[in-house]
C-alpha cells in the first residue's frame, strides 16, 4: 500500500474532481487541508476539474475559501467552461438558449456567445435550480425548429449534504424524450475534458492522474484517455459498486486523507 501510496505522489499532475472528492455540499472532507498543502510545498501541477457547470472558477474559488481554503482560480476548469470551448470551436460567436446558471451563462458570453430564445444555434443545458415547466417548452420547441441539444455533462445526480440532487442528464432527458432528439455531452467522460486540463496543467498524459468518486464520469474518462486513474471512496461510489462495472480503476483508497 505504501508504495502505491509513493507512486500516486511521484505524478507531476493531478487533475481533481471536487463534489465528493475535496467537499459535501457545504462539507469539506478529511484530509483536504493537508492534501492541498502538500500539493502546492511539493510543487506539483493540479486542476480540479468539475462536471458541475453553475459555478464560475471564481464562485469556486470563494466556496474553497469559505470552507477555510485559499486556491487561485486558475486551478479551476468547468464542464460550462469546456461547453463554452467546444461550442466556439464548432460555431464561433454563435447563439444559445440557456437552460443553466452564471457558470454556464459567463462561459458562454466569455467566448462571444449570445443569449437567443427565437432561432439559437443551440439549447444548452446545464445543473440549475432554475428549472421550470416554460423552460423545457421553450427548449423543446427550439430544438424542434433546429436548435442543437447540448448539455454541459452526462451526470445524472450528485451528492449534497442531505441526499442527493437531479444533475444535467435528468434535466435533459424531458426535452429528448419530447423531442426525438439526442443531447451531445460535454463534460466528463468525454475525454474533450481530459485532454483541456492536460492542455491547461502542461504535462504528458502518463505524468499525470486523475482523482474522482465516480466510476461512471471520473473514472471512464481518465481510463479512455489512458491517464492514471484514482478511485476515492469519500463520495458517490461504494466499495462494492466498483464490481458493477465492466472497467476498473488502476488505485482505490478511502479518501485524500489517505495520500497524506
Amino acid at each position: 500500500m505504501e508504495q502505491i501510496k509513493q507512486y500516486i505522489k511521484s505524478k507531476a499532475g493531478f487533475i481533481i474532481d471536487m463534489d465528493g472528492v475535496i467537499y459535501h455540499g457545504n462539507k469539506l472532507l478529511p484530509g483536504v487541508n493537508e492534501f492541498l498543502l502538500w500539493l502546492e510545498s511539493s510543487g506539483k501541477q493540479y486542476l480540479f476539474l468539475t462536471n458541475a457547470s453553475e459555478r464560475t472558477p471564481k464562485e469556486l474559488h470563494e466556496k474553497l475559501k469559505r470552507l477555510g481554503i485559499n486556491v487561485g482560480e486558475e486551478h479551476f476548469y468547468t464542464s460550462a467552461l469546456a461547453t463554452a470551448s467546444f461550442l466556439s470551436s464548432q460555431k464561433p460567436n454563435g447563439s444559445a438558449y440557456i437552460i443553466g446558471d452564471a457558470g454556464l451563462i459567463h462561459a458562454l458570453y466569455s467566448v462571444g456567445y449570445t443569449i437567443n430564445n427565437v432561432n439559437p444555434d443551440y439549447v444548452v443545458v446545464g445543473d440549475t435550480h432554475g428549472y421550470n415547466f416554460e423552460k423545457i417548452e421553450m427548449a423543446v420547441n427550439l430544438v424542434l425548429k433546429g436548435a442543437r441539444l447540448i448539455g454541459t455533462n452526462p451526470d445524472v445526480s450528485g451528492p449534497v449534504e442531505n441526499g442527493i440532487t437531479p444533475s444535467t442528464k435528468a434535466l435533459v432527458a424531458p426535452i429528448e424524450i419530447a423531442t426525438g432528439k439526442k443531447a451531445y455531452f460535454v463534460g466528463k467522460p468525454n475525454p474533450l475534458m481530459m485532454r483541456i486540463a492536460l492542455k491547461r496543467l502542461g504535462v504528458k498524459r502518463e505524468e499525470a492522474i486523475v482523482i474522482g468518486d465516480r466510476m461512471d464520469t471520473d473514472i471512464r474518462c481518465g481510463l479512455e484517455s489512458e491517464i492514471d486513474t484514482l478511485l476515492v471512496l469519500s463520495g458517490i461510489t461504494a466499495l462494492e459498486d466498483i464490481d458493477k462495472f465492466p472497467y476498473r480503476p488502476q488505485y482505490v483508497l478511502n479518501g485524500v486523507i489517505d495520500l497524506v
